[in-house]
Formats: structure tokens, C-alpha cells, sequence
């Protein structure tokens, strides 16, 4: 067994795998040919962030079983060119959780004491006892941007420091926030009422830039900042300006929109401390990941036992054909729930209808999952750690099977509980090819379940649909499909658009006011 291990892994991990009496080659620093050569005869790869893994990389290594990326991103892999070829991706997600969550705290400590300006000035000479006037955290009032493993760890820390701590985190439930003695609050509620904010949300496209100048302007007066998650989370302009204006008291960056950093201004700032992204280089993290991606890559390769895979759910390939369009659709109705959903999920259930209702559908489960967490959650969510990541958010599943005919030989019903409500969505599969949307929230409606959908809940009277059609046509958005459902005096409407469409805010806030429409919402699955 040979394992090219192409990045700095730490020796008692590797050692692991030498245990086995395996052939570990590692070595650091290769040139894409050089380790396109060495691989060729390779078992397996292992890496951290510095090597990329690319298509031509796997397509050298013609014995590739498993991937393994010391860390929790696999963004340096090419994960579809190795699902293509059957290979097996893992990492190790939230390994390094401690050490990222120890250095916002130390972070916010520094904001509060000025450490770093006080370091500096003693550095010069200076003794300048008077100008460094800090605060207490101490009943302060901490506002977390993600709940997740990270932002729990934060949550315990600022805990005995005795601050007062609030939460954003819609797939996190009240049980899980109040065993931490959080309080789960709205975005906007949290910047309102947060003396410091610690980001720990992924980067997608609804978290981009989601601190910016509206957000800030909104926030309480001399709020500061604290990122140690992704650096497009930021609109660092307009954090530097609100520094600048007096609206933010500070930040504490680890993260940057670009890395190394080019534009200088806001690390510039005195108001501002940063760090080149050190989040989760500690020894002991360091030691951590490299642990557990070794044991879960000789657990691999020794028994054939799959932990942390981020493509690959452990199905017969009978059990798959037979499950795949179904786990597509699944994963459709998790995502079309997402978005149309604004409330903490409390609980999730799907049921089976027909054909559907006989045999194993875990996979099923899974792949809603996957949708829902995906606009939500970063990388590594995949149908094997789906069910995890629910339980440790709170989130209940409740997986049912029925006998009572409907209109179609499968169906698949999902229904997300939140505080606010219940949200439904049910789709079958056409020609065992095509997922299609069959019902929203209990009023029968058939569209394709694909591309960009702008979905619209209404009363039921003339001049709907003429009104939103005329609105989108003013703004060129081609309607490709439009699916209306009625039941009593509410209607949905689904717009299916072509991809070249472009919805601005603009066309949604138009629709919004057309008489009789309640809600808008655009979908992309």
C-alpha cells in the first residue's frame, strides 16, 4: 500500500499509517509533474491546503482509492473528477474548532484592552499608561453570526467571562441554544443590540458581504467586529468607512477578502487588529486534524470503514440506481424548502408515498438534508454526515412511510417545523429522470424542480398573474414555465425563468406590491 502524503503532516500521525506497514512518502512542496509522477502508483493522497489535487493529478493515479484533506475544506481538491472515478474524499471537519474559537476570544480581549496599540507603543519606548483605557467584557453583550461547532466553542469561552450572549443561527434549535445559555435572535436584532459580533457563518452567496454598509449603519452605535471565519463575509470597504465615521468601534480581522492582503486600509486602521489568518494554526490543532484525517484514512484503506467521506454514501450500487433520482429530488426539496424559509428549523419530516413506501430510504433523508444545509453551511455536507450535523443543530427527523394512494406512482413529501409554521413541498420523479414540484404548502402545483424559480403565494382573484407577467416583461425576465395551483381563495404560482434572466431586487419589490400577492420568493435549485 503506498500513500503519497504531499503537504506537512505531523510525525505521529503519519505514523499511523507506517504502523501498517505501508510505504507513506511523504514530502512537502512538490511541483504539479513531480507529484503527478509519484502518484502514479499511489493508494492514496493526502494533503492539507497548500497542494491542489486536480483533475490531472487524480487522472495520473490510476490505483486512487481515497483523498484525505487534513482540514475541513476540500476546496484544493477536485472532488468531482474524483467522484468520477469512484474516489473516496474525506477530511477532518471541526477538528480545529477549539483553537479557531480560542483565538476570537483572544481577539475580542485585545479590542477591548487595546493590547496590540499598547505592545507597540512600549515596543517604541513609550509609557503611556493613560492612553490606553480599555472596558470590561464582563456584561457585555456578545452577538454570534453561526452557532455552529466553532460558535458553540466561542459561546462557552465568553460564557465565563461573564457576557451576555445572543445567536443568529436559523438551523440551530432553541434546546441546543439554551443548554448554552444563548439567546436566538433575528440578524438584524443581533447587530442592534451586540457590543461585539464573532462571525462564524460559511461563505455562500446569501452570506457574501452580508456586514455592509447598510448592516453597519443599522448596528449599534461603536459595535466592533470580530471575522475568524471567511473573508467575503465582509464588505471591507465599508467596515473601514464605518470605522472611520465613528460607527464601528473597532474590529479584529484573521480574515480577509483577499489573502495576502492587497488593499492595506483596513488592517491600517488603529482601530483595527489583524492577523494573518493563524486561526487554526496551533500545535495541538495542528496535531488534531492531522490525527483524525490519518485514522480515518488507515480506518480506509485497513477495513474499508468510510468516516467523513464528502462524496461518497455507503449504498450498494443495486440500492443507488434504484434510489438516485429520488435522492436528486430529495436533495431539491431540502434546498426549495431552504429558501423558502426564514424561521429556526425545529424539526424535519419526510414522508414516502407509493412504490417509494417500500424498502430502505435513508439515503432519501440524507439528500434533503443536504439541500437544506447547503445555502447555510460550508463545505463537507454530503448524505454521509447529513444526519450529524442535524442532530448536533437540534433539528428532529421524522421519517414516515404511507399506504394511502396519490396521484403518482412516488412521491416524496418533506415538511420543515419551525416556530413560525410549517413549510410543505412535495415532488415526484417523471420518467424516472425529471423532479418535479407537485404541491407547496398544501396547494397542488406542477413545475419543473430546477433552475431559477420565482415563487409567489396570493389570494385568488383576477389580475394576478397578468400583473406579474407584465411586471417581469417590463424588466426582460423570459418566463420559461408558469404553473399556477388554487385551493379556495389562495393560489401559488410558480415562474420557472431562463438562466440568462436576471432577477434584480428591483422586479421582486415590484411584484410585491401587485394587489393580492402576500409573498415572493426567487428558489434556485
Amino acid at each position: 500500500m503506498k500513500i503519497v502524503v504531499a503537504d506537512d503532516i505531523p510525525a505521529s500521525a503519519l505514523d499511523l499509517l507506517r504502523a501498517e506497514g505501508w510505504n507513506v512518502d511523504a514530502r512537502a512542496g512538490r511541483a504539479p509533474d513531480q507529484l503527478a509522477g509519484d502518484v502514479a502508483d499511489a493508494d492514496a493522497i493526502a494533503v492539507r491546503s497548500a497542494t491542489k489535487v486536480t483533475a490531472a493529478i487524480i487522472n495520473a493515479a490510476p490505483k486512487l482509492r481515497v483523498i484525505a484533506r487534513a482540514g475541513t475544506g476540500v476546496d484544493n481538491v477536485d472532488v468531482a473528477a474524483a467522484s468520477a472515478r469512484g474516489i473516496v474524499v474525506m477530511n477532518a471537519p471541526g477538528a480545529n474548532s477549539v483553537s479557531v474559537a480560542e483565538l476570537a476570544v483572544g481577539l475580542i480581549l485585545a479590542l477591548a484592552r487595546h493590547l496590540p496599540a499598547a505592545d507597540a507603543a512600549m515596543k517604541q519606548g513609550k509609557w503611556e499608561k493613560n492612553k490606553f483605557l480599555g472596558e470590561e467584557v464582563r456584561e457585555k453583550t456578545l452577538g454570534l453570526a453561526g452557532l455552529g461547532r466553532i460558535g458553540q466553542e466561542v459561546a462557552r469561552r465568553a460564557a465565563s467571562f461573564g457576557m451576555r450572549i445572543v445567536a443568529h443561527d436559523p438551523f440551530i434549535s432553541e434546546e441546543v441554544a439554551g443548554d448554552l445559555g444563548v439567546e436566538l435572535v433575528s440578524l438584524d436584532d443581533l447587530f442592534a443590540r451586540a457590543d461585539y459580533v464573532s462571525l462564524h457563518m460559511p461563505s455562500t452567496p446569501t452570506t457574501k458581504n452580508f456586514v455592509n454598509a447598510d448592516r453597519l449603519a443599522r448596528a449599534k452605535k461603536g459595535i466592533r467586529i470580530v471575522n475568524t471565519a471567511r473573508g467575503d463575509l465582509i464588505d471591507e470597504k465599508a467596515l473601514a468607512d464605518a470605522i472611520d465615521a465613528g460607527q464601528v468601534g473597532g474590529a479584529a480581522l484573521d480574515v480577509f477578502e483577499k489573502e495576502p492582503t492587497v488593499d492595506h486600509r483596513l488592517q491600517m486602521l488603529p482601530q483595527v487588529v489583524a492577523t494573518p489568518h493563524i486561526a487554526a494554526s496551533t500545535r495541538e490543532g495542528q496535531e488534531l486534524v492531522g490525527m483524525e484525517t490519518m485514522a480515518a484514512l488507515r480506518d480506509f484503506l485497513r477495513d474499508g470503514i468510510i468516516r467523513n467521506a464528502v462524496n461518497f454514501p455507503s449504498v450498494s450500487a443495486e440500492e443507488f440506481s434504484r434510489l438516485q433520482p429520488f435522492i436528486e429530488l430529495g436533495e431539491r426539496l431540502g434546498a426549495f424548502l431552504a429558501q423558502m424559509n426564514d424561521s429556526r428549523a425545529k424539526a424535519l419530516g419526510v414522508r414516502y408515498y407509493g412504490d417509494l413506501a417500500a424498502g430502505r430510504n435513508d439515503m432519501i433523508v440524507n439528500a434533503v438534508l443536504v439541500g437544506l444545509f447547503k445555502p447555510i453551511l460550508s463545505s463537507g455536507i454530503t448524505p454521509v454526515n447529513a444526519r450529524t450535523v442535524a442532530a448536533e443543530r437540534g433539528i428532529e427527523i421524522i421519517e414516515s412511510r404511507s399506504t394511502r394512494p396519490r396521484n403518482y406512482t412516488s412521491l416524496l413529501s418533506v415538511k420543515l417545523h419551525t416556530p413560525d409554521g410549517e413549510r410543505w413541498a412535495e415532488g415526484a420523479v417523471f420518467e424516472r429522470t425529471a423532479p418535479r414540484l407537485v404541491l407547496v404548502d398544501g396547494i397542488a402545483v406542477e413545475a419543473p424542480l430546477e433552475g431559477t424559480m420565482i415563487v409567489i403565494r396570493n389570494t385568488d382573484q383576477p389580475g394576478v398573474i397578468g400583473d406579474v407577467g407584465t411586471v417581469l416583461g417590463r424588466h426582460r425576465v423570459n418566463i420559461a414555465n408558469f404553473a399556477l395551483g388554487r385551493h379556495g381563495d389562495h393560489a401559488v404560482g410558480v415562474v420557472n425563468v431562463d438562466e440568462t434572466s436576471e432577477i434584480p431586487q428591483a422586479v421582486l419589490d415590484e411584484v410585491r406590491k401587485v394587489k393580492g400577492v402576500r409573498e415572493v420568493r426567487i428558489v434556485r435549485v
